[in-house]
């Protein structure tokens, strides 16, 4: 079971991201970028994901991963129960949603003082 406190650190340290608050939820963005977002209860983490794998995630485990609201279908986003999760896939899915958001030699670089992922 993967809480908050799970992928924190991880969100801050990755280049170039920052954590912000916005209207009480912990965000974490890359500029004005947000790749992950919490809801205000912290149970369900948002994230970037590519919309065209999106159906595949959420039919593969209905119970773990869910479709953004009908407002946020247009975005690269779904969302995932953190109860459902075990700490190292949350940090592998944030890292995942930090890579559609940096330059690609930024995600080289983090794969090689990183080889073994962000377990």
């Amino acid at each position: 079971m993967a809480v908050i406190e799970d992928v924190l650190a991880l969100g801050g340290a990755l280049e170039r991201s920052y954590p912000v608050y916005v209207r009480g939820r912990l965000k974490f963005r890359v500029g004005q970028l947000v790749y992950v977002a919490f809801s205000l209860d912290e149970s369900v983490m948002g994230f970037a994901f590519p919309k065209e794998e999106r159906a595949a995630l959420v039919g593969g485990d209905p119970r773990k991963f869910q479709m953004p609201s009908a407002s946020d279908l247009r975005f690269n986003w779904v969302h995932a129960d953190l109860a459902s999760l075990e700490p190292t896939e949350a940090r592998e899915l944030v890292v995942d949603a930090w890579r559609m958001v940096v330059p690609k030699k930024l995600s080289r670089a983090y794969d090689l003082t990183n080889p073994n992922g962000p377990g």
